[in-house]
């Protein structure tokens, strides 16, 4: 990534370069061709020259300074996806936690019912078996007595 950015630095510098050079050599051949005394020729040159490189250097200067903070916004930008990403797996994680525990207590909970209706049917058997013992043991009485 880092030579990408490179890449489009360098081109950027160099298509800057070739404006600031076409510009300057545009701007010698139209004070050179136009009719002027050669003082005043110089002086216009000697401004113009000055005015180019000074807004070259501030061109430069501040192509330089904007591409110092592409990086940075860039991993300004990664670190908050990475710690989004962070936030929403503490999240799942502590729901699956809360859902295993809620899973759980239910499954203790249904398994004591379980064994409270298990030991209810249980009595209710005995219940009716000592009940049918009972009858029967009444009708054999009748029957022999």
């Amino acid at each position: 990534m880092k030579e990408d950015s490179e890449v489009v630095n360098s081109y950027a510098k160099g298509f800057l370069l070739g404006a600031l050079v076409g510009g300057a050599v545009g701007a010698i051949t139209a004070l050179l061709f136009a009719p002027k005394p050669g003082r005043e020729l110089r002086d216009e040159l000697s401004y113009r020259s000055k005015d180019l490189l000074e807004k070259g250097q501030n061109l430069f200067g501040g192509q330089d300074n904007n591409a110092a903070h592409i990086p940075n916004d860039g991993k300004l930008q990664a670190d908050a996806v990475v710690r989004n990403a962070r936030e929403k797996a503490d999240d799942l994680l502590q729901n699956a936690e809360q859902m295993l525990r809620d899973a759980k207590s239910k499954a203790h909970t249904a398994s004591g019912s379980v064994a409270d209706g298990l030991n209810k049917f249980k009595d209710a058997a005995s219940a009716g078996v000592e009940a049918f013992k009972q009858e029967m043991s009444n009708v054999q009485s009748r029957s022999n007595g």
